[in-house]
Order: structure tokens, then sequence, then C-alpha cells
């Protein structure tokens, strides 16, 4: 399992739980941004160059104030790597994770990871959309080519060639391709919405339904409240953040707390004897919510407290309403200790390495338990919402076979049940209405993102309906092999999954961009679904609206991350917020990634939490915070 971030020295000071105000202009003094963010070429290019170098305008100096060295990087610590669409301060040389210069007809992948596109080449096929040409002027026509224009590749090699045969005759030759000039931002748009390219303008409504989520008046947003980082002395899960009509709730250090969702002050606490281990990303439509946690506080004599009690919580009133344990099947009196916990309409569903058991969401009654079995079965954990389904894990540890079952919430009864190919260590469910699980079969994904194959399966007969191949190198959602229900950077919507492309260079001077795109749950294909970040952003869907698509836009260094609505539809984007560019917020902004973060967005109001931290060490990076909030007028 990947690694998560460092945590910075010290949390700012006032304690955990006490919301701390911004001050006026942000945090810290703000730095207004550059009149020109845009760096200027090296003089020459990167050794071993890559095609023909395109001349730099004359008024790309940067200006005074502008950054020299890269900024927070995007899943790394404060200053240690450069952050999406950051500038180099020195030009790229080659070596690892570093294309070169391609050999004719054979395309080129970098070393690093993730693995991108070459640069300057579009998505190809097979990325899950139609590849749309990027604009520049076309080669003119060959006799022997049957009368067709080169294709993009075709360009890139010529280009890398001519440039080549340059080098060698000792000199180097600028030409510009005049087609780039006024593509600095494809994300800012106005009147807060903005086409996507790509997808088929089919009209209508999405097969869900309109969203809920309008586009506003003016999108521009401003900090509401940021909580400080608890004390802790060693790692520490965070898990649990949601949304109410009168709160946002968030877990803290051994207890539950609501803040006021514009305010940030404390609307009320619970308490708790441990540490939360577990939380359910599901609510009940009365807003009530379920969570696993530690039996007690860490002592001297027990460090490490087992994660042996299952919760139930009123997010409207702040009631704890009831807890309980439950003996293991196979260990006499020990308690079941829980990996996860899950929520499907009025039943709580817990599970682990020892089993799983099921309780009534209001009165805590056990629903049911999965018995002992002499074939070494049992529950490793439970996806809820709108349905239930159940990893059940059998056979031995060098030797596992998972079975998708589709349960009766209250019976825990299985309606169908799908058996894993060989080769699947882990699976995670992604959805359970419509049944969609991911998995990396025979470990082949080759990028710690836990998939490479996302499974449809009829939840009625247990039939598989469709295999997506998820080609890691291409698609950038993850699941933790950890827990069940623990993916993210993926959705799904209109019988469709829609997941982000990998990072890949953009047509601007400098940048990656990406992708959102979809696959048929019925017959795996791809669909003409695209929406592109737009140069040097690059963005993930994080909820579905409806139909709707809900999706976060990671900013370039100089700018603050978006909100979108892509319709589902037509893939039209809107933007619901954007975040202050000011470089505190932003640095702040940018330290929480989808891997160790929860993002929460409903009607103006943009949540991001951390869902683990750690003892201090090394320098203090003043940018973390357990949660920071940015609320739209």
């Amino acid at each position: 399992m990947t690694q998560p971030p460092q945590p910075p020295n010290d949390p700012p000071q006032g304690g955990f739980g006490a919301p701390q105000d911004p001050p006026p202009g942000g945090f810290g003094a703000p730095t207004p941004p550059p009149a020109d963010p845009f760096g200027k070429q090296p003089a020459t290019p990167p050794a071993g160059g890559f095609g023909a170098p395109t001349p730099p305008p004359a008024d790309t100096q940067p200006p005074a104030g502008a950054p020299q060295q890269p900024g927070p990087g995007y899943g790394y610590p404060q200053g240690q790597q450069p952050g999406y669409g950051y500038p180099q301060s020195q030009p790229p040389q080659p070596g690892y994770g570093y294309p070169q210069a391609p050999v004719p007809g054979q395309p080129q992948q970098g070393y690093g990871f993730p693995q991108g596109m070459p640069p300057g080449q579009p998505p190809q096929q097979g990325y899950g959309y139609q590849t749309t040409p990027m604009q520049q002027p076309q080669p003119p026509q060959q006799n022997g080519n049957g009368g067709k224009k080169f294709s993009t590749q075709m360009q890139i090699i010529v280009a890398a060639s001519v440039a080549v045969v340059l080098i060698v005759a000792g000199g180097i030759w600028y030409s510009s391709s005049g087609g780039d000039d006024g593509k600095k931002d494809e994300a800012s748009q106005s009147s807060g919405s903005a086409e996507g390219k790509g997808g088929e303008n089919k009209g209508g409504v999405a097969a869900d339904g309109a969203g809920k989520e309008k586009a506003p008046t003016d999108p521009k947003s401003k900090v509401a409240f940021q909580l400080p980082l608890p004390k802790v002395t060693d790692v520490t899960k965070v898990d649990g953040s949601w949304l109410t009509d009168k709160a946002y709730v968030k877990s803290g250090l051994n207890e539950i707390v609501a803040y006021d969702p514009v305010k940030g002050t404390k609307l009320w606490s619970i308490p708790l004897a441990g540490q939360v281990c577990a939380a359910s990303r599901h609510m009940s439509k009365d807003y009530k919510t379920a969570i696993a946690f530690e039996q007690g506080k860490p002592t001297k004599a027990t460090k490490y407290q087992p994660c042996n009690q299952v919760g139930a919580i009123d997010l409207n009133t702040g009631k704890l309403m009831w807890s309980k344990s439950v003996t293991a099947a196979t260990s006499g009196d020990a308690s079941v200790r829980f990996d996860e916990v899950t929520l499907s309409g009025t039943t709580v569903a817990a599970g682990g390495t020892e089993g799983g058991v099921a309780f009534d969401l209001n009165t805590g009654a056990e629903r049911w338990k999965p018995k002992a079995t002499t074939d070494g079965c049992y529950d490793k954990g439970y996806g809820g919402g709108e349905a239930l389904a159940v990893v059940r894990k059998c056979g031995t540890y060098d030797d596992p076979q998972l079975v998708i079952q589709a349960l009766n919430p209250t019976t825990g009864a299985p309606i169908s049940s799908y058996k894993m190919p060989p080769g699947v260590d882990y699976a995670s469910i992604v959805s359970t209405k419509p049944l969609v699980v991911a998995a990396d079969v025979g470990d082949t994904a080759g990028d710690g993102s836990g998939i490479s194959d996302f499974f449809s399966i009829d939840a009625s007969t247990g039939k598989l309906l469709t295999r997506i191949a998820a080609d890691g190198e291409k698609y950038a959602a993850r699941c933790a092999s950890t827990e069940v229900e623990s993916c993210s950077q993926v959705v799904v919507g209109n019988n469709r999954i829609y997941v982000p492309t990998e990072d890949h260079e953009g047509t601007g001077e400098y940048g990656d961009t990406n992708e959102i795109v979809s696959f048929d749950l019925t017959t795996g294909k791809p669909t003409s679904d695209r929406a592109d970040a737009g140069d040097r952003y690059t963005m993930f869907p994080i909820r579905m609206d409806g139909g709707n698509i809900i999706a976060y836009r990671v900013p370039p260094y100089d700018k603050g991350g978006q909100v979108v609505s892509i319709d589902g539809a037509t893939f039209k984007q809107t933007v619901l917020m954007e975040n202050p560019s000011d470089e505190s917020i932003r640095d702040a902004e940018t330290s929480f990634t989808p891997d160790y973060s929860e993002f929460r967005y409903s009607d103006g109001h943009l949540y991001l939490s951390s869902t683990m931290v750690s003892k201090p060490s090394g320098s203090l990076d003043a940018s973390r915070r357990l949660v920071v909030s940015f609320s739209r007028p």
C-alpha cells in the first residue's frame, strides 16, 4: 500500500477542534498572482530534445515575485516535489521518468510513476474515448498514403527526425506552430461554464435524471474556516466526514464533532472510548450513520487498542445512539476486530478478517452474523448504499478464492454469487446498485492503484455482464487492498463508470492535464463521453448528482482549485466553485490528496479533510490542516 504523505512538524497552535477563522486575505499574507505566470523557455532544448521546439514569445520572462522553486506537490509533503502544472526551474534532463527522443515507428513511455503519455501526443484510442485531433497545421498529403493526412503520431516522429538532422548539421532551428496562442488557460471560464470537449452532444437529460447543483451567478469562493491538525503520537486515522442540512461533521481525536457549515463554530461533539478506526461513507435519509472505534485510548501497556466497537450516530442531534462489540465465532470470548463498516438502508454491516456482523441502525439489535465454516471462508467486508454486497474470502492465504455476493440487508441471505477469477487476492466494491467491483488481477496493474479491471455484475443472477480492462498506465482511479469500500476518483451512474485518465502533457507550453471518460456497464465498451480538465489542470470525479458528475479540478501553481458539474447527457461542464489563488491558501488546498483526504461538496460549500495524521517530524509544514472549508456567495 502506498505510504501516506508525511505530516508537519507541529500543528497550528490553538489545539484541535477549535476552528480558526482565516485572517483577512486568507492564510497569512496573500501573494498577488504574477502578471505573467508563464515562464521563459530555456535557451537550449533538453538534451535529446523531443521534436522541433517552439520559440518563446517575447513577453514570457517571469515577473518579479514569480516562484523560482517547485511549489507544493500534489500528493507529496510540502517542498519535496513540484505541483501539477508547475514550470521547472531547470530544463528537464533525460533520465528516469523523462521521455527520450522518439524512435521512428515506436511510441515512447516514461520510466517514472505514474506513466504519462509522450509529450505533445494526444491520448490514443483505447483511452476510453474518441481522440480529438490537436489544433495545429497539418503536413501536406502524401501520394503514397492513400491521400490521408499524417496522424499526430507520424507528425511527432517526422518533427523529431527533422530536429535530429538539424542538430547534426550544427544548428538548432525554431519554428512556431501558430496554433497555441490564446490557449493559456482553458479551465478559466466565463459565466461559470465550459464546454466539455469530445463528448457526444446527445441532448436531453441523463439516464439518472437532472442534478440538484445549479450554476452560480459568481463561482468565486473564499475560505470559510479551517481546523488545525490534532496532536498525536503515532499514525492515527481520522476517517469520517458527513454533510447534513445543518452541519459539517468530522471525526477528530477520540470524538465526533459537528461544525457550522459557514462559520465553523462547534455545534456539538460526541466523546468516544477510543479513536475512530472506520466510518461509513453513507447516511440514512434522516442523517444517521455508522462508525467503528477502538475499545479504549492507548496506554503504556497497550499502545494499540483493538478496533472492536461498532456504533450508530444521529448526525442531527449529535448522539451516539448505541455501540456494541460481538464475540468471534471461532475465538471463544474474544471480540471481533473490524476493518470497515458500512450502511445500507437500516442495516449496519461491519467486516474484518475475523468475519462480519450486521445490526439494526436504529436499535442496535443484531440482525445476522456469518456462521463459522470449515472451509476457512469469512466476510472480508461489505459495500453499502442503495444495496448491500459482500466480498467473501475463502481458501488459503497463498491461494485465496474471492466470491462477490449481493445480500438481503435484513437477513444477510445471499441473493446471488459471482466467483472472481484466479489471481485476485483483494477486491473492492465500487458500487452496489449497479453492482461493480474492482480488482487487480494477477497483480498486473503495476501502479499501486489496486485496479487492473472492473467487473460489472448482474446482482439478481450473479452473472458477469462485462469485464472492463483499466490499464494502470491510462486510468487514475484507486482502491486500497485493506478495505472493501475504499475506492476513490471513480463514480458510477447512468449505467456507466466514470474514471479519470492519468496525467499527460497538455497543449500549452508546460503543465499536465487529463480527462474524465466513461465505459458502458452492459457492453464494457468506451463511450464518447470526455471532459477535458483544461491546460495545467487535472481533475477527478468525487460524486454523482443525479445523472451529473461532480468533479474537482486540481489547480496549477498559480491558480485555485475548482469544482465543476459535468452534465451526464451532454458532458458540458459548469464551474460551480473557483477557489482563491493566493499562495498560502493554494498551498493549504493542494496539501489534500484524493488518496488520503475526503472531498465533500454541496450547494456552494466545499470541505477538504484529512483521513490520516501522524506524529510531527521534520520541519514545520504550516500548510497542512485537518479541514479547510470554502464557501461561495
